[in-house]
């Protein structure tokens, strides 16, 4: 890494800052440290989360490893011999470290990027808690944790219980006793409902939208159909869907116990927010003391504002991995690669097309840029 000839006040140079070391941003650490580039020399991956793990350090204590759906092992390392029954967070996190280490991936953190913008001679400016670098290309590895969403609806501010979204859900024990309303029918709203239906007074389901069971299983071509079908958003410059929306909901065992006790019986959306609870136009009320905001994440993008990448549909248009309006910037484990082979797979593609973009001629690399 070398410091630029203004004694560094336009960023130390170096040739791809990676943000985020999570699945995508690791993946991709990994494949552009094995093309040649050197971790702290030319390359550096920043990461804002206390510890490595990515967002599964973040993960409640009753998700173990055991319930994860899908795990995807990093590229060159298999996740062996975990137990089951320890907290994802644990073995997830316990891995991330040890795959760092063993590749040298000398990942920074806490690290915040605040912002990335156009810098001087073709270059980008990536502003950091730790001062600013300067680099001839950008993977963006966000995700979406740091975005939780939360819809709003009126007489949502005169609730007088407790509100709470996924990225704060401590586990059942929190809801012993208590009435709780869950809202939201993807993954993460159902394992709530099942685990809090067990210690609860009572528990309520809401959803948008009449949930999808996926009966049999989900094989290659179907990935590849529910993956086909969040890329053509991306490719219109939409808000990326998640890949979850697509396959729908897995029924196990678990959730056909649920089915039968009566506990994964939906209700339609509410139309308000009263101050003991929700209420529909219908006239119907359902009092509780908690309502569970499961209601899903949009991506973590906004420190690339100064760049103007997003589209009028509110997402960024990308090809593969690429952004369309700048093709030093590179999203992996956004939109369709946002699961964990996705993640993999966009890892390594990114690095290859960096890989030829840094080869050309500086002038040939900055007309890629536009």
């Amino acid at each position: 890494m070398r410091e630029a000839s203004d004694g560094g006040r336009s960023g130390r140079l170096v040739d791809v800052v990676v943000i985020g070391a999570g699945q995508a941003g690791l993946s991709a650490a990994f494949h552009l440290s094995r093309s040649g580039l050197e971790p702290d020399r030319d390359l550096v991956v920043l990461d804002h989360a206390p510890r490595a793990g990515g967002a599964w350090q973040f993960r409640w204590p009753s998700l173990t490893y055991g319930k994860v759906h899908g795990m995807h092992a990093l590229p060159g390392m298999e996740l062996t011999g975990a137990d089951p029954d320890r907290p994802s967070s644990e073995v997830i996190g316990g891995y991330f470290e040890e795959y760092e280490r063993t590749f040298g991936l000398r990942v920074h953190r806490p690290v915040d990027v605040t912002a990335v913008r156009e810098g001087d001679g073709g270059r980008l400016l990536v502003e950091t808690s730790e001062g600013p670098y300067a680099t001839r290309a950008l993977v963006n590895a966000t995700g979406t944790w740091d975005r939780p969403f939360w819809p709003r609806y009126p007489g949502q501010e005169t609730f007088r219980g407790r509100q709470l979204h996924t990225a704060d859900y401590p586990g059942p024990a929190e809801f012993a006793g208590r009435r709780v309303l869950v809202v939201g029918g993807g993954a993460s709203g159902t394992q709530h409902l099942m685990e809090i239906a067990d210690v609860a007074a009572d528990t309520f389901w809401v959803t948008r939208r009449e949930p999808v069971f996926r009966e049999g299983p989900f094989g290659e071509s179907e990935g590849r159909a529910a993956v086909a079908l969040v890329e053509e958003r991306v490719r219109r410059g939409l808000a990326p869907g998640s890949v979850v929306s697509v396959t729908g909901l897995p029924l196990s065992d678990a959730v056909r116990a649920a089915r039968a006790r009566g506990v994964l019986d939906r209700l339609p959306m509410f139309a308000r927010i009263t101050p003991t609870g929700v209420a529909w136009d219908d006239g119907r009320t359902v009092d509780v003391d908690v309502i569970l905001w499961a209601t899903g994440f949009r991506a973590a993008i906004d420190h690339l504002a100064p760049l103007r990448l997003r589209e009028p549909g509110g997402g960024i248009r990308v090809e593969g991995t690429r952004a369309v309006r700048d093709g030093r910037v590179h999203l992996v484990g956004y939109g369709p690669s946002a699961s964990t082979i996705g993640a993999n797979r966009a890892g390594r593609a990114a690095a290859s097309d960096l890989r030829r973009l840094l080869t050309r001629a500086p002038a040939e690399a900055t007309a890629a840029a536009p």
